[in-house]
């Protein structure tokens, strides 16, 4: 009888409906959580992505012929191996193993990236290369002991003065538009893996022949542009059994009773309501309060407000040549040459079509409000020619166009009061039943591609029998906090 009572009750835990999840944004962790989630039978899952391609800031398009990305970006051999062998698996042949082939300038001289012992000790001025070596090696000895620790304390008690002021620190005053004092020393620690001499040195010795190992200096990068990983994650989602929704906007998240209930989505004009289980969302922690209106709090509006992102101009100039440079990417840390990185898409695909054709991509940090924002495609066109010929790079090209792309929320601005303001944000989120952020976006974190997959793969895991196991996420998010930008 037992038995039997036993078996009714699996038969019936067999049939009963999977929850509901509703997935905002359709960026590689939304993607990743709803083919993990639809995959292994857990939700019935909708993914919502307000544009009209999947792969957020990680995604490509095609201009002239090229494959484009929204920037530089690569996957990292550092990868979780799950992971990794999952997209190797997605992607298949289309996934290509690439030699890393960057220059930093620095000092006006270029030198490789990643960094080459032979290139540190023949192309840096040598009064130069000897400051940065003993001012390392004794920064921990002569830097000022702070009140308060910033960004600044932190590298310059790990690297010396001469490498901060030569590059950190004017690299993060672009990057961030804020000063290395005016930045979190969690910064740091999250965004700079040779934070100090041993690490840096580490870095370095790894690229020895001997202690290198097969995949040391190279990244693996999809034939048709980045984005690929992001349109077959969604593929393989759809097949799974998930609902990606393009052009549909989050326009508000109904919460009752400390419970969400609904969202509403704007698809063309019209405006949807749709039932759910829980949210999952990807999306700006900004952008998902002002979802949420009057439910949250007026001290969670308030700090969402106060949370800073960084935004990025990207601007293409298509050139008339099969090549630009033979380096995939250029990195500029002086404040005179306003752009950050400079890449040439063929180059990160080994790829020689179209003939006679090739497409720069620069980086342009610069907020909305900024006097760089309004600039049209021309002028800006204009001005990035002009710089890379202060940088001594090749102006002989001719160009064909220049076109931008904007992106309000590139980066998470870790201020020095980013942390109280986020906790009061986690706080309210991690209280609401069937509310969860993740991502880059979602959990204000600096990371890559394989982290973010790492956030949706462990969200996945922590939803059992339509109960979400907040301990478990909890063990999560601390291995997160260990989570270091790979370069």
């Amino acid at each position: 009888m037992a038995d039997a009572q036993a078996l009714a009750e699996m038969r019936l835990e067999s049939v009963k409906p999977r929850p509901k999840v509703a997935v905002l944004g359709g960026g590689p962790a939304g993607l990743g959580a709803a083919w993990r989630l639809s995959t292994e039978g857990k939700a019935a899952v909708d993914l919502f992505e307000a544009g009209p391609r999947v792969g957020g800031n990680a995604a490509s398009f095609e201009a002239d012929g090229v494959m484009c990305d929204f920037g530089s970006h690569r996957l990292h051999p550092a990868s979780d191996p799950k992971i990794l062998a999952d997209i190797k698996a997605l992607l298949g042949d289309d996934l290509l193993l690439r030699p890393r082939h960057g220059r930093i300038r620095l000092k006006d001289s270029w030198i490789h990236f990643p960094l080459k012992p032979i290139d540190l000790a023949t192309r840096l001025p040598t009064g130069f290369a000897a400051s940065l070596f003993i001012d390392a090696a004794t920064a921990k000895l002569r830097a000022p002991k702070p009140e308060i620790e910033t960004f600044g304390s932190v590298l310059l008690g790990g690297l010396g003065r001469t490498m901060c002021e030569s590059f950190y620190f004017p690299y993060m005053k672009k990057l961030w538009g804020l000063g290395p004092d005016d930045l979190a020393p969690t910064l740091a620690r999250r965004r700079v893996s040779g934070s100090s001499l041993p690490k840096l040195l580490a870095k370095i010795l790894r690229s020895l022949p001997g202690l290198k190992s097969e995949t040391t200096g190279k990244f693996y990068y999809p034939r048709r542009g980045f984005g690929a990983i992001s349109e077959r994650l969604a593929a393989a989602a759809r097949e799974a059994g998930a609902n990606i929704r393009l052009n549909a906007r989050v326009e508000g998240i109904e919460i009752a009773d400390n419970r969400v209930r609904s969202i509403e989505i704007k698809d063309g004009a019209a405006i949807e309501r749709v039932k759910v289980d829980a949210v999952w969302s990807t999306l700006p922690l900004t952008t998902l309060v002002r979802a949420a209106g009057d439910a949250a709090p007026e001290s969670v509006r308030t700090a969402a407000n106060a949370m800073r992102y960084r935004g990025m101009i990207l601007v293409y100039l298509v050139l008339e040549t099969d090549q630009y440079t033979e380096f995939d990417a250029h990195y500029f840390p002086e404040l005179s040459i306003p752009i950050s990185r400079l890449s040439e898409p063929k180059n990160y695909a080994a790829s020689a079509e179209p003939e006679g054709l090739t497409v720069l991509c620069a980086e342009l940090p610069s907020d909305p409000g900024d006097a760089y924002w309004p600039m049209d495609d021309d002028a800006l066109g204009c001005a990035l020619y002009a710089w890379l010929g202060a940088a001594g790079l090749p102006q002989s090209a001719k160009i064909k166009r220049a076109f931008t792309r904007r992106l309000p929320f590139a980066y998470p601005v870790y201020d020095r009061d980013f942390e109280r303001r986020f906790a009061t944000l986690d706080d309210w989120i991690s209280g609401v039943e069937g509310l969860l952020t993740f991502g880059r976006q979602g959990l204000f974190a600096h990371d890559n591609t394989h982290h973010a997959l790492a956030m949706a793969y462990a969200a996945a895991d922590c939803l059992e029998a339509g109960v979400f196991d907040k301990t478990k996420w909890s063990r999560y998010r601390e291995e997160f906090q260990t989570h270091v930008v790979e370069d």
